[in-house]
């Protein structure tokens, strides 16, 4: 199995890709040809979306959060798959980087592109890794699709498309890849602008501004020569902060300049269409979310990425004969961890009651490691089988016999 220190010296590039692309260039036919009237080519919008602290403080929180999910591959088509993943995703990452970057990016992007690692043998899977490349091309390849990554340093890579899982969001015009993220710009520009007006109103705030009637002058080169007396005696200099006006300057006032900022409502407004775009809220955003308002994060947000990253892994890494025979790549996550402390208590008690979580299980959802014999479930002796009249045995060892 390839090490890190042998990926390091091959590169990123080739570690990933390995030696893929197609032999001959020449069998680029052009661009695959997709329904729509659109290039099937995805370039990274140049937003600066990630620049904004309230856009990555909620990308942050899905990403922190998506961090947390369990992927697992079951069936027995790739047993050697199987024993890899249990180490990490790829030999430069561990599964919580894996999925944090892997969320940032189709957050971002509203396109993330998982490559297979590929080993020695180009057609054995050794892992997943998440790229972000700055152009994404759908070739045609002798009648085959194929995509060609461009990156920043000037690489490229290349893999066949079905080798490659896909997430994407705001699928609507193009027949490949999600829209880019320009209808959010409007609201990007009001949050720039209001931290424009805070950051000026700061800057006038601390100084003074006025104005007065200078009188028996009349010819303009007189009044060029106070202005310059003016400014020379009381703003340059050790002025001490006094400004000293002779007599000819009358009806002085001070000019209160009062910049515009937006206020409380409309700072809410626009927090709440960032919120909306992004399906997060404040209580996510500062891990106040407990019970149902979490449960409803999880369901609207988090479960529909759980169950596309599933689709996508399962769909790059098995055939369909494979995929029918029950062999697939799960990403799961124990909601019941981010319950309250109530509602776990509940849930303890009533599922352990009637042998349907066994204690380790339970002990999983209080953060708690498994202990020996915790696999078997017990039943409360008052339950009974309704096709006979004596009481259930109390405990019962193992998950067969639970069932049973």
């Amino acid at each position: 199995m390839r090490t890190v220190r042998d990926s390091g010296i091959r590169g990123l590039l080739e570690g990933i890709f390995g030696p893929r692309k197609p032999k001959d260039l020449t069998q680029v036919d052009g661009f695959f040809k997709t329904l729509t009237a659109y290039t099937p080519v995805f370039q990274n919008w140049g937003g600066k979306l990630y620049e904004s602290e309230l856009i990555r403080a909620s990308i942050d929180a899905i990403a922190r959060h998506a961090s947390k999910l369990v992927i697992d591959v079951q069936g027995t088509a790739n047993q050697k798959l199987r024993t890899r993943l249990k180490g990490g995703p790829n030999a430069w990452m561990t599964y919580s980087q894996f999925l944090y970057r892997l969320t940032t990016i189709r957050e971002m992007q509203n396109n993330a592109f998982i490559a297979p690692v590929l080993g020695e043998d180009p057609d054995e899977i050794q892992g997943y890794f998440p790229i972000l490349p700055s152009r994404t091309t759908l070739l045609d390849v002798d009648g085959q699709p194929w995509y060609e990554y461009w990156f920043l340093n000037g690489q490229r890579g290349y893999i066949e498309a079905d080798r490659v899982g896909v997430l994407n969001k705001f699928q609507y015009e193009d027949d490949i890849f999600g829209d880019d993220n320009r209808a959010l710009g409007a609201t990007m520009d009001l949050i720039n602008m209001q931290q424009q007006g805070i950051k000026e109103g700061i800057k006038n705030s601390a100084t003074f501004r006025f104005m007065a009637r200078l009188s028996n002058f009349v010819k303009p080169e007189d009044l060029k020569k106070e202005r310059e007396r003016f400014n020379r005696e009381n703003l340059q200099g050790e002025s001490g902060g006094i400004l000293l006006m002779p007599n000819q300057y009358v009806d002085a006032k001070q000019i209160d300049q009062k910049p515009f900022i937006v206020d409380a409502d409309q700072m809410k407004l626009i927090q709440e269409s960032v919120f909306n775009y992004f399906g997060v809220n404040m209580d996510i955003l500062q891990n106040k979310a407990v019970g149902d308002s979490w449960a409803a994060f999880y369901d609207g947000k988090l479960e529909p990425l759980a169950v596309s990253l599933s689709e996508a892994l399962t769909k790059m890494t098995f055939s369909r004969r494979e995929i029918s025979m029950g062999n697939l790549v799960t990403v799961t996550s124990n909601r019941l961890q981010y319950a309250s402390t109530k509602e776990k208590l509940d849930v303890s008690a009533q599922m352990a009651d009637r042998g349907i979580m066994n204690r380790n299980e339970i002990r999983e959802i209080w953060g708690l490691p498994p202990i020996e014999g915790g696999d078997t479930f017990l039943v409360r002796g008052e339950y009974k089988d309704p096709d006979k009249d004596e009481e259930t045995v109390t405990v019962i060892g193992g998950k067969e016999n639970a069932e049973d």
